[in-house]
């Protein structure tokens, strides 16, 4: 009984993905990484290197992207860096299961990578999110176009669909480079 409650749920909820999605978010020239990405990818090898993964198709792809994001937001507690690391705006792992939005992004990439999610099909991004704030987000490219992860929500989503305006993002190729995105509701203010 639950193969087919989730074999029915699969069915409905990937096809809604594939209608909605279709488009890679657009970039253009390089950009200078976040401040503290740098430094995370001196310490994390998987954030800035590349690992040999079998290509997923999307519908397993977005099932693993859906898992993870869910379990990595279901276990992380959200709080500032200065309450989790001591330390001003550090990009790291969660520590003692606490993390800011940068942490919790690095996390699930760290996990989807580990699961044989390719990391060229991966990157950060940063983004205008809520109270027009900055925010970091995980962007996994599928072929049917590229989905939002993130911790303010459990719902993977194109990223047509978040209501964000993005700024920057890792480069899906050189990954210790970044590029100009400049997408979303209030990407003219910035052109």
């Amino acid at each position: 009984m639950k193969r087919l409650l989730s074999l029915a749920v699969f069915l409905v909820i990937v096809p809604h993905f594939q209608a909605v999605a279709g488009s890679s978010l657009p970039v253009t020239r390089s950009i200078g990484a976040p401040v503290g990405f740098a430094a995370a990818c001196a310490k994390y090898k998987w954030l800035c290197g590349r690992t040999v993964a079998q290509q997923l198709n999307d519908q397993a792809g977005i099932a693993l992207l859906q898992k993870v994001n869910r379990s990595v937001n279901g276990r992380i507690v959200s709080a500032e860096d200065r309450s989790s690391s001591g330390n001003g705006d550090v990009w790291s792992l969660p520590v003692a299961g606490r993390g800011d939005c940068e942490d919790y992004a690095l996390q699930k990439m760290k996990d989807l990578i580990e699961a044989g999610f390719p990391s060229n099909r991966l990157a950060l991004s940063v983004v205008i999110g809520p109270h027009d704030q900055n925010h970091v987000v995980l962007i996994a490219r599928t072929a049917g176009g590229d989905y939002v992860l993130d911790n303010l929500t459990s719902a993977v989503k194109p990223w047509r669909t978040t209501g964000y305006t993005f700024l920057a993002t890792q480069d899906f190729q050189s990954r210790t480079g970044w590029r100009v995105t400049l997408a979303g509701p209030r990407a003219g203010e910035f052109s």
